[in-house]
């Protein structure tokens, strides 16, 4: 997935706020809210681990496609999006693991 997928996957993520409940899955998340969201991100992750356990790469990959688009969801419902957390993924390249943990042991 391109930088360009994921700003036209929030795009319609904010459209769909102003969309109604029963016209679109997404605007149904946003109408039942916070909860419902985090509870389908958990089922996610969780379906993610179990295809990672199985040893089947295709369902990994759309497991992993799931929690993704239902991040993407939380993001935008938080008024935040992609952008926000590919800058802090490029603000850690190059910086060891153990020293960003460190960093934010320290705040």
């Amino acid at each position: 997935m391109s930088d360009d997928t994921l700003r036209r996957l929030a795009e319609v993520l904010e459209q769909r706020k102003q969309a109604e409940p029963d016209s679109s899955y997404v605007a149904s998340l946003y109408d039942k809210g916070l909860d419902s969201i985090l509870k389908k991100i958990g089922e996610e992750a969780t379906e993610t681990v179990i295809a990672a356990k199985d040893g089947d790469a295709a369902h990994l990959v759309y497991e992993m496609a799931d929690l993704w688009f239902h991040s993407l969801v939380l993001l935008a419902h938080q008024g935040l999006g992609p952008d926000q957390v590919l800058a802090e993924l490029e603000r850690r390249f190059g910086l060891s693991g153990l020293e960003e943990k460190t960093a934010r042991q320290q705040k």
